[in-house]
């Protein structure tokens, strides 16, 4: 199994594995670290690098971060290792909630954060457009 660490600015960590946990998704193996916005870099990487042995003491680490070009992404990317260790950026909730449903099965971090990305960046649209696509479809509002 491949653990996760979600590393974000404030609470947005916990919210999202709060809420992955509200839609009964299977959360373990999976924490959530908030940065605070005083933490100081090195405070800041030794939290990382504290939950990582936690997460990751006996596998593979996917680390979701909040913002690419964040402080909670320019940290983690220093704990990047090829085959152990890999980043993912721009976390939402279908990403969790998609990580959590194929976290047993996965055997390649790389593989297993692209389709997390692929699913993450699937959930984001924008209603009008999927609205006009239905009317254009014939599909009745």
């Amino acid at each position: 199994m491949i653990g996760a660490l979600i590393v974000t600015h404030g609470n947005l960590a916990h919210e999202l594995l709060n809420a992955a946990r509200q839609i009964e998704a299977d959360v373990s193996g999976i924490e959530a670290l908030p940065l605070e916005w005083n933490d100081s870099v090195d405070a800041a990487r030794e939290k990382i690098a504290q939950a990582l042995a936690r997460v990751g003491h006996d596998r593979a680490v996917i680390i979701f971060t909040d913002m690419f070009g964040g402080t909670p992404s320019n940290i983690s990317l220093s704990f990047l290792e090829q085959g152990r260790i890999e980043i993912v950026t721009g976390v939402n909730l279908p990403m969790i909630v998609k990580f959590a449903t194929v976290k047993q099965e996965a055997k390649d971090v790389a593989t297993l954060a692209h389709v997390i990305v692929e699913k993450g960046s699937k959930a984001i649209r924008v209603a009008s457009d999927l609205l006009t696509a239905e009317k254009r479809a014939g599909v009745p509002a």
